[in-house]
């Protein structure tokens, strides 16, 4: 039997804001960036809710190496 994913409650919210403000992400922010800290606080791979976030993480760090400056948040 499977663990219960240690973010699905952060995953969770983050759609009910989603939905409550017409996918604009900005509206968002706070409850992204909890699902950030709780993805930063499990191993790669434990959260499938991360799965996207640890993308994300790796596509900012591959930007930086490069030179690109990262997008402003």
């Amino acid at each position: 039997m499977s663990q219960k994913d240690p973010c699905q409650k952060q995953a969770c919210e983050i759609q009910k804001c989603l939905q409550a403000n017409n996918y604009v992400e900005s509206k968002c922010e706070a409850v992204l960036r909890e699902m950030r800290k709780c993805c930063a606080r499990y191993p790669k791979g434990r959260s499938i809710c991360c799965s996207g976030f640890e993308k994300e993480e790796r596509e900012k760090r591959k930007a930086t190496s490069e030179g690109i400056p990262p997008p402003p948040q």
